[in-house]
């Protein structure tokens, strides 16, 4: 869709765009083919997050076997309906949506694509990560402002660096497939944005790192033997647990990499929290 089309759509249902959800209208059919190209490259069914006002959504119809979206506003959930009956809608907040009952009832396997207003990128793709490859999403390809994307590719010591860059790296191969500019929205966000494709490495699912992460970054300015101490770890079972793994305690969890972390939630688990 052109910012044209967009806009005549927009005027025909009457509606404008609702800047509180943060929506900000994918206008370039060719970014739409390209990136609908990279989510369906496993032939997986799609799960799209936010269509909008389905330029994304129209393509992904032409290339996966089944696609369902969730859309959190009525009136845009209203356009997909209209525009494109064969896509399996549903009209929810995507933070409280059940996900894993769509994915069992799409197959067992659905990859996520999404086009993600800046406020909600961290906690929606802190979900799922959650649910991840084992829950049965084997790929995701996010649009995201460049600011967010930084987190996914942190390293150690960076700023951005904490509890998703690290789920991400464990669970995921990330790479950055394409930039956004502002005119190829409409209306313009402020900002430049990014689309991000994650692919499942296969690692094993381990149970306590979430819990670890969460703990470790509670108070980031806090060594991980304080955090991990003030989450309610005794000392010598803490003091034990660092040595195992041959990891200092004064050090502060943005220090430690993707695989540290991945040793030290083995190692909880082995013991049992």
């Amino acid at each position: 869709m052109s910012t044209a089309s967009i806009k005549r759509e927009l005027e025909k249902y009457g509606l404008t765009p609702n800047r509180a959800l943060g929506q900000n209208f994918l206008a370039s059919d060719a970014a739409a083919a390209d990136i609908a190209g990279a989510a369906c490259e496993n032939g997986c069914p799609v799960i799209e997050i936010g269509p909008g006002m389905g330029a994304l959504t129209v393509e992904l119809t032409k290339r996966a076997p089944m696609v369902a979206a969730i859309e959190i506003d009525r009136r845009m959930a209203e356009i997909i309906a209209d525009r494109l009956p064969e896509v399996r809608l549903i009209n929810a907040d995507a933070l409280k949506a059940d996900i894993p009952g769509l994915i069992a009832a799409l197959g067992g396997r659905a990859n996520i694509a999404a086009n993600l207003p800046y406020y909600i990128t961290t906690p929606l793709c802190m979900r799922f990560l959650s649910i991840g490859a084992d829950g049965g999403i084997p790929a995701m390809t996010l649009m995201m402002q460049k600011e967010a994307a930084e987190r996914f590719t942190a390293r150690p010591g960076d700023r951005v660096y904490g509890p998703l860059t690290v789920l991400a790296g464990y669970y995921y191969e990330v790479a950055r497939l394409m930039e956004l500019s502002q005119d190829m929205y409409y209306p313009q966000p402020d900002v430049d944005s990014v689309v991000l494709k994650l692919t499942a490495r296969g690692a094993e699912k381990l149970s306590e790192l979430e819990w670890l992460l969460n703990s470790a970054f509670a108070m980031r300015r806090k060594t991980l033997s304080n955090n991990l101490r003030a989450a309610g770890m005794p000392d010598e079972r803490l003091r034990s647990l660092l040595e195992a793994c041959g990891i200092e305690g004064n050090i502060r969890a943005e220090k430690l990499t993707v695989e540290q972390f991945a040793n030290i939630a083995r190692e909880i688990e082995a013991r049992g929290k």
